[in-house]
């Protein structure tokens, strides 16, 4: 059974989240949640591959961290700055065993081509100034992301109430 249709209600089928999650463009915006339930979104480079989006990042990040200790997300297509260009998605993010690492590689490689070549090297230089190059130079975290179809908004607002 797939993580869509384990976290998708029974009304709801995996056919149906697996629509809902579909997204086009260079970015994405991951929202992943602090311990205080407060968001925090991140514009990524993704891809969709059988109905889930694909995603590499800092093994060190943030957002990694926040996802290992809690995998429910939000993603929405925005751009790269993060602004957001459609509604956002309930999700799960999950991470990839190492045996997909090399498959996700060569569809970044694909989509991105241009960019990994020019766009890439330059961010780094700026988030090495910035002291935070260790979250985007070391190895990476490979994630798969699953609609889950959940209500996220009404979930944080129950846990913020109580």
């Amino acid at each position: 059974m797939s993580n869509v249709e384990q976290l998708a209600p029974p009304s709801v089928t995996a056919a149906d989240a697996a629509r809902a999650i579909h997204m086009s463009g260079k970015y994405l915006s991951l929202t992943s949640y602090r311990r205080d339930g407060s968001a925090v979104a991140t514009p990524v480079w993704f891809v969709a591959d059988a109905g889930r989006l694909l995603v590499v990042t800092g093994a060190e990040s943030g957002k990694v961290k926040r996802i290992r200790r809690d995998p429910r997300v939000t993603v929405a297509p925005c751009t790269g700055r993060g602004s957001l260009r459609g509604a956002p998605t309930p999700a799960r993010a999950d991470f990839l065993p190492e045996s997909e690492h090399d498959r996700v590689d060569r569809l970044m490689a694909e989509k991105y081509r241009v960019d990994r070549v020019l766009v890439l090297p330059i961010y780094r230089l700026a988030m090495r100034l910035k002291g935070q190059g260790k979250a985007v130079t070391g190895p990476g975290a490979y994630l798969a992301i699953t609609a889950t179809m959940e209500d996220r908004v009404s979930d944080r607002s129950a846990a913020a109430a109580r």
